[in-house]
């Protein structure tokens, strides 16, 4: 019911229909031939993706031509890692002139966090952190803060400068480490991060502080002196 309404209210829509990854398995489920995109690169795709998904890089110059494989008539869920991508590839199917284009928000990272099902890809990502490691990372010594980010993440790379000032200046107060969403997915995943940049501030093994998206540096400042 709910699949059917949503396809019904689509038919009018100018624009791609943005959908929760749980209203995504619900369209995946029950239309009928409904296709699905997957726009993160094939390193990505094959480190794990959604079954039945089609990779379809959005960053590659041809994706526009590589379209043609798709049919513009049939209705079309889309997604990249945490919606940013998905958002610039559902626009250009919009304009090119795909009729029902559902925009999963929260991405692969979303769906797989929730814990529904994913298909693990040829090759899974390598060198992550365990979360033993991880804990053990976090427990001792000084304050630690976590900063999840991604190489292909524009948020992510304009929160670098501060975060490396921060290292710099106040290393005598708080490690600060980064680590890099895509080696390290399962982990992101085992501490509920579906969204980057994550940023999570750590005492004695205990969470103090989280928090996704763009932050000032103020704010920072103000986290690391709230755990000495």
């Amino acid at each position: 019911m709910l699949a059917g309404s949503l396809l019904s209210w689509a038919v009018f829509a100018q624009q791609p229909v943005l959908v929760s990854p749980q209203t995504a398995d619900s369209l995946l489920r029950n239309v009928p031939a409904i296709q699905l995109l997957d726009v993160r690169t094939a390193g990505e795709f094959a480190s794990g993706h959604l079954r039945n998904a089609r990779n379809l890089d959005v960053r590659d110059p041809e994706f526009e031509k590589k379209l043609a494989q798709l049919d513009p008539k049939r209705p079309l869920v889309v997604y990249c890692l945490v919606g940013g991508r998905s958002a610039k590839a559902a626009e250009t199917l919009a304009k090119a002139g795909f009729t029902l284009v559902y925009d999963m928000q929260g991405g692969f990272a979303k769906w797989s966090g929730s814990g529904m099902p994913i298909e693990e890809g040829a090759t899974p990502p390598k060198g992550g952190m365990t979360l033993d490691e991880f804990t053990r990372l976090t427990a001792a010594g000084k304050p630690v803060l976590v900063d999840f980010y991604a190489k292909w993440c524009a948020p992510c790379q304009k929160m670098l400068p501060t975060v490396k000032k921060l290292e710099k200046e106040m290393a005598s107060q708080v490690r600060i480490i980064t680590l890099d969403y895509d080696q390290n997915r399962q982990l992101a995943q085992q501490l509920g991060i579906d969204s980057i940049p994550a940023f999570l501030m750590y005492k004695d093994g205990k969470v103090h502080w989280k928090t996704m998206g763009m932050v000032e540096e103020k704010e920072f400042r103000t986290q690391i002196k709230a755990v000495q």
